[in-house]
């Protein structure tokens, strides 16, 4: 399981049908990911629902 199986920003495409992340990145960064410069997305952000029904109440 990566990082990435548990972020908000990785949604299920259905013209891919597949999973991509939904992040815009820039030029830098896409660069640095595909170079292996950095191991931490500066993006990720777990996905908890439960934050979000907590909210709700």
């Amino acid at each position: 399981m990566s990082q990435c199986d548990t972020c908000t920003y990785y949604v299920y495409n259905e013209d891919y049908e597949a999973y991509v992340c939904d992040v815009n990145l820039d030029e830098d960064d896409l660069a640095r990911f595909y170079g292996g410069q950095k191991n931490d997305c500066p993006y990720y952000r777990l996905d908890d629902e439960y934050r979000t029904v907590k909210k709700q109440i």
